[in-house]
């Protein structure tokens, strides 16, 4: 593969539609490899916009802006980091020939709920929770006692599970369909799922592109309001989970197709394993990989993309903990205790131009060669030595 400078003629041009901190790192991968960066987003200096050779603000549901963008800077590939976007604006893209990182129609498909959901489980026929589609209140509560209780609400649309909670009783309903209806994306229409009493969930990195697929040891999980707290790499389950998980994550990422990183996310129960969504991008839960691989899911990400060999060295156990902000001001300032950089941990601060409440602000990582549990724990203990 012949590789380029940024900002020629000639240049290999990449397009992040979304500019969070996974977008920031997928930015900084491909410039290691001398790849032009243009990072879009909805607001100004966003994460990937402080690193990238260009950067825009548009309105990311806007067919007509997202398509001037694209048209002017022609970029070899477009990779969609964010579920609020104009899926229109995709599809045209491609049909002007424009690549699309999977591809518009995996995206369309993954970044809606009711569409992953109908395709994994009614076109594969992948084992997942029971579920039910709702437009009203009434809707809700006759799909709740339908699925029983707890149930899990979720708009079909949302990121970084803004509007996911769990109802324990018809008490729940009324807060869970307003929070629902108050997440960005589109909480038109609500997917009401069945709890399954899982001993526990992960994430299973999926990365596929012409010269095959591979898999990086699941990561665990713990999240909150469906937004991730912890994660750690690997997580101990059976020979017997973790092959019918690869097989889940296999079937649904051949059947959505094209290139790139996949974050396959499955609930798992014994020996059982169930799907539960996948994102066609960097998870992240998949931030452990910063410190747990030689080349973390961004640069898998990059490679897949690139149709670069996707070989990697697994180091030992690792963990994350995410730092949420607990203020509301223009003018960010993080605490962070020198007892984070270590031989063995590190911190990541995401640069984000405003804080508010719950706004995930930075990543503490750890490692441990041997123990997941230790890794684990470190991060729980270092997370508390951020403060604003």
């Amino acid at each position: 593969m012949k590789f380029t400078a940024p900002l020629k003629a000639n240049s290999t041009k990449i397009m992040l539609l979304g500019s969070g901190e996974l977008g920031k790192e997928v930015v900084i991968e491909a410039q290691r490899l001398g790849i032009e960066t243009v990072a879009v987003d909805s607001y100004a200096n966003a994460p990937a916009h402080l690193v990238a050779n260009k950067s825009y603000v548009v309105n990311m549901k806007d067919k007509e802006q997202l398509l001037d963008v694209i048209r002017k800077e022609k970029p070899d590939f477009i990779l969609p980091e964010v579920e609020a976007i104009s899926i229109a604006a995709l599809f045209e893209a491609e049909k002007e020939g424009f690549h699309v990182i999977p591809n518009a129609e995996a995206v369309n498909k993954t970044m809606n709920r009711k569409n992953i959901r109908v395709f994994a489980c009614e076109e594969l026929k992948l084992p997942a929770s029971g579920y039910k589609f709702v437009t009203t209140f009434d809707g809700l509560k006759e799909a709740a006692n339908l699925m029983g209780f707890p149930c899990v609400i979720k708009p079909v649309m949302s990121s970084s599970g803004h509007g996911q909670s769990v109802a324990r009783s018809t008490d729940d309903l009324e807060k869970s369909w307003e929070l629902a209806k108050e997440a960005r994306g589109d909480a038109s229409e609500l997917i009401v799922e069945e709890f399954i009493t899982f001993d526990y969930e992960i994430t299973l990195l999926t990365v596929r592109n012409e010269t095959g697929t591979v898999f990086c040891e699941p990561i665990g999980h713990i999240q909150k309001d469906g937004d991730y707290i912890f994660s750690w790499q690997p997580m101990e389950m059976s020979e017997i989970a973790k092959e019918k998980a690869i097989e889940i994550a296999q079937k649904i990422t051949d059947g959505l197709g094209g290139r790139g990183l996949f974050g396959v996310e499955l609930f798992v129960k014994g020996d059982d394993v169930y799907f539960s969504e996948v994102s066609p991008r960097p998870h992240d839960t998949g931030m452990v990989t910063l410190i747990t691989q030689s080349q973390s899911e961004f640069a898998l990400h990059i490679r897949a993309v690139l149709g670069l060999p996707l070989d990697f060295i697994t180091y030992g156990a690792g963990a994350s903990a995410a730092y949420k902000s607990t203020t509301d001001t223009f003018t960010p300032e993080i605490e962070v205790d020198s007892a984070l950089f270590t031989k063995n941990s590190f911190v990541r601060v995401f640069g984000k131009p405003q804080t508010h409440l719950g706004r995930r602000m930075a990543v503490a990582l750890t490692f441990d060669k041997e123990s997941s549990e230790v890794a684990l724990n470190n991060a729980k203990e270092l997370i508390g030595k951020i403060a604003e």
